[in-house]
């Protein structure tokens, strides 16, 4: 019902949009936003003024009116009123009157070509646009939404698995920001382009008919553009294998203010997208970028790496199907198949399904939850253990500060000492400065004089025991706990943990041994624990 009211609506901007030339859409869109503020004022105050006394109830006198026209609702009220006597004035041959009648009969009467009736047509086709929009994106991504339309952000990270509606979000949003915003194009990208016609152009198709305007639009298939009929904007489809078609863009009006990365893990890194960006995000003042993927398998994937950075300006949304208002969407079969293989094979279902990086099986340590550490927490630590894992050049000094909760058997990373060619004078100094020498330092034994060298300067530092097996044995026991890290406080603790993965041998298969490389870090926790590891290691 709400679709047929707006028809009229749509006609009225579409026989609008005929006259609304690429030449004058700048124009029209400035001259539909630009007004003096002493004149909006004072037409807020009439507005104000008229929708209090229009809606005042008719007396008995005025009920007279209204029943010599035939109107006979009860809730009748003054602007029912005008109407009927506008009507009947009209009949009587009032010309005014005539053709105020014919404008709220027939909009197209209304001089279409002006500005201001161009703006309320549009008011009018907008308002369909955001009932409609509300209807068709899940809640959950009601703060990415209100961001997004209010342009609090610039970069919108949009992450999930399968069926978590992530494009369908994003092609909604970017279809209204369109035709809310005259002067802004949109530039839509894939890494490969002959992948984009069946896909993500289709999801676009897809939100313009959900959004009830398809009329007001049009497809073009070479070059791949959707077409916005009324302004003459558009939504370009291109791909990064085709760099030089994304530096000469350039729009005959307006500029390039959105742009959305689909299936953002294909492209090769950081670095490629932000070179994108460097190309589109100029000759405006308002940019949206979108991202949206489902996450790879593997944690040291670049993007799963980039969604852990803190960058300015960016909002992340993380979303399942699981979270859906309405499963229909989705459909019976999809919620079968992805209980199925829940139970079939739950690491894929995870990955699949729930978007997680569960891993390529190849992880020494799974059992990481990365996540700010605040001051508050660290506060409440009272388990301090240091370690130290000697280097110099080309492998690293590496120092870490911890806290371990036995209870819980969990380990929070608090603080780390990374870096080459780090004298003991200044690590052992660096330790003093930080007030670090209220707990032992437990060091590699392997550089006794390093560890005498600790001592003579002040350091509380104590030899590691190691002993027969005490590589595979510590490890497994790191293993067996959670550990905590903040990348902020130990950026290179994380790098290492994170990436740190089993070997294969020249068949393909996992080797058990843990490989000797980038992991200083992780030597050092281990030695900062040896003592605690030990005793479960005694009491086996």
């Amino acid at each position: 019902m709400k679709r047929k009211m707006a028809q009229a609506s749509l006609d009225n901007l579409k026989s609008c949009g005929r006259r609304f030339t690429k030449e004058n859409a700048s124009e029209y869109g400035k001259r539909g936003q630009i007004a003096s503020a002493a004149a909006k004022r004072r037409k807020r105050e009439l507005a104000r003024t008229a929708a209090i006394l229009g809606k005042l109830p008719v007396s008995e006198e005025d009920r007279k009116m209204l029943d010599d026209v035939g109107f006979t609702d009860e809730n009748a009220c003054k602007n029912d009123l005008i109407v009927a006597a506008t009507f009947q004035k009209a009949v009587q041959g009032d010309i005014p009157s005539v053709n105020k009648w014919e404008s709220w009969v027939d909009r197209e009467e209304d001089g279409l070509d002006d500005a201001e009736a161009f703006e309320s047509i549009r008011a009018q086709v907008l308002a369909v646009v955001s009932a409609n929009y509300l209807e068709s994106i899940n809640s959950s991504f009601g703060t990415m939404s209100a961001c997004a339309l209010k342009h609090i952000y610039t970069h919108y990270e949009v992450s999930g698995g399968r069926g978590s509606t992530k494009s369908s979000w994003v092609s909604l949003t970017v279809v209204r920001l369109i035709m809310e915003h005259p002067e802004v194009h949109a530039l839509v990208l894939r890494k490969v382009a002959k992948t984009m016609r069946y896909s993500v152009f289709t999801q676009y198709q897809w939100a313009i008919k959900q959004l009830g305007v398809s009329e007001l639009w049009e497809s073009r298939k070479s070059p791949l553009v959707l077409y916005y009929k009324p302004t003459k904007q558009k939504i370009m489809f291109i791909g990064a294998d085709d760099p030089m078609k994304i530096k000469g863009l350039r729009p005959r009006f307006g500029y390039v203010g959105i742009t959305h990365f689909e299936e953002k893990d294909q492209f090769s890194g950081r670095e490629e997208i932000d070179s994108i960006l460097q190309s589109t995000m100029r000759g405006g003042e308002m940019f949206w970028n979108f991202e949206t993927y489902n996450p790879p398998r593997s944690k040291d994937n670049w993007v799963n790496k980039d969604r852990l950075e803190e960058r300015p300006n960016r909002i992340q949304h993380h979303s399942t199907y699981l979270e859906l208002d309405h499963k229909e969407w989705l459909g019976e079969a999809f919620i079968e198949e992805a209980e199925n293989l829940k139970k079939r094979d739950e690491k894929r279902y995870q990955h699949e399904y729930l978007g997680m990086p569960v891993g390529n099986g190849g992880s020494v340590f799974e059992n990481l939850e990365l996540r700010e550490i605040r001051d508050e927490e660290i506060r409440h630590f009272d388990r301090i253990y240091q370690g130290v894992d000697w280097g110099w050049f080309p492998d690293p000094y590496a120092f870490i500060r911890l806290h371990y909760d036995k209870a819980r058997e969990t380990i929070y990373l608090i603080d780390e000492h990374y870096g080459n060619k780090i004298s003991n004078e200044q690590s052992a100094k660096w330790i003093l400065e930080h007030d670090y020498d209220d707990v032992p330092t437990i060091c590699d034994s392997a550089e006794a004089k390093s560890v005498s060298d600790y001592r003579s300067l002040g350091v509380n530092a104590k030899e590691a025991i190691k002993g027969p097996n005490s590589v595979e044995y510590g490890m497994k026991w790191l293993q067996s706990r959670t550990i905590v890290i903040d990348r902020k406080r130990t950026p290179h603790a994380y790098e290492e943990f994170v990436n740190y993965e089993f070997e294969k041998n020249r068949a393909d298969e996992w080797i058990s041994g843990y490989p000797d490389r980038n992991n200083h870090t992780i030597d050092a926790v281990r030695y900062a624990l040896e003592r605690v590891s030990n005793k479960y290691r005694s009491q086996a």
